[in-house]
């Protein structure tokens, strides 16, 4: 049975198709990711497709950083540092929530924007590669078997965190967690073509 330009509606529906993990990759919510995380060679993949993003001038505009198990306290002490350094009048649930942040899911990538200036490459296309380079990650993690959540918040905008992982102009483009969904995951819902796209000229 032919349909959706002479692809097999069967390959659509087959969970080990590309086509399939494309169609039903979603984001999961880090605070509910619990463990297996993946071991080390399964994030070294992980990774290592990442990488496998578009790249104008070959600049690799972007950079991983592994949080351990072992150091989510010392995480955790940063970000809250950095937010009452910031905001002195902070509340108790305030700070509560930044350090439950830092403690989510069982695995943590920070990824970073990298970009070199001294490039004839413009900026926001490095900016665009490193933003591929999470979108890889992502997609690898659910070709895994795992489920993976690109944050930002706060902390993905403070230069002190930042400057934790990296020095300007390196900026934060996400954390990335990764675990294994501890319920099934909820579609949502989806924007429509009509609303998205249109024809050039039309």
């Amino acid at each position: 049975m032919a349909g959706f330009g002479g692809i097999d509606a069967v390959m659509l529906n087959d969970r080990s198709s590309p086509l399939s993990l494309l169609q039903t990759r979603r984001s999961g919510r880090p605070r509910d990711m619990v463990a297996p995380g993946p071991d080390a060679a399964q994030l070294d993949t992980m990774l290592t497709i990442a990488t496998r993003t578009p790249d104008h001038g070959k600049l690799a505009p972007w950079r991983f950083v592994i949080v351990g198990a072992d150091r989510r306290d010392r995480l955790a002490e940063v970000i809250t540092a950095a937010y009452r350094a910031e905001r002195p009048q902070a509340a108790r649930l305030e700070i509560e929530a930044l350090e439950s942040f830092a403690r989510q899911a069982p695995s943590l990538v920070v990824v970073l924007s990298s970009p070199k200036p001294e490039s004839r490459i413009p900026l926001w296309e490095q900016e665009l590669s490193a933003g591929a380079a999470c979108m890889n990650l992502l997609h690898a993690a659910h070709a895994m078997g795992f489920v993976a959540g690109w944050l930002t918040g706060w902390a993905a905008y403070s230069d002190a965190v930042r400057d934790a992982f990296g020095a300007a102009p390196a900026r934060i483009a996400g954390f990335v967690f990764i675990g294994s969904p501890s319920q099934p995951l909820e579609e949502r819902a989806r924007p429509d073509l009509g609303q998205t796209v249109s024809h050039w000229g039309g």
